[in-house]
């Protein structure tokens, strides 16, 4: 009951710009592990990757509708990073790249988010 009671605290007192941070941290700690793990650990490695394409396209599907209101260079930025971001997992998967990129990307959006949000307080 109480996980529940916390849970609903959660929701009503995290702004949309602090759920996305979350989440980011979320992701991008995942893809932390999994840089770290064995080449063998492919579970490990698969499961950050596709959890990060997904938050990607989320994110490029949102910036692809004409009401979101975020100005269109930024929207087009966010789309283009979706893109790098899933040809980039691909060439981790084949063992051509590494995780730093994303890791990188995910912690500079991090920081956009974290700034903007002092900025509104």
């Amino acid at each position: 009951m109480s996980l529940q009671a916390y849970k609903a605290a959660t929701a009503r007192a995290e702004t949309p710009r602090d759920l996305e941070y979350r989440l980011f941290g979320q992701v991008t700690r995942a893809l932390v592990h999994a840089s770290e793990v064995p080449e063998t650990d492919l579970t490990t490695r698969i499961d950050a990757l596709d959890w990060n394409r997904r938050l990607w396209s989320t994110l490029a599907g949102a910036c692809a509708d004409p009401a979101n209101a975020l100005g269109g260079p930024m929207r087009a930025q966010i789309i283009s990073l979706s893109l790098f971001v899933n040809r980039h997992s691909s060439a981790v998967m084949r063992g051509e790249e590494s995780f730093q990129d994303l890791i990188d990307i995910n912690r500079m959006i991090m920081q956009g988010l974290s700034s903007g949000a002092q900025q509104a307080a």
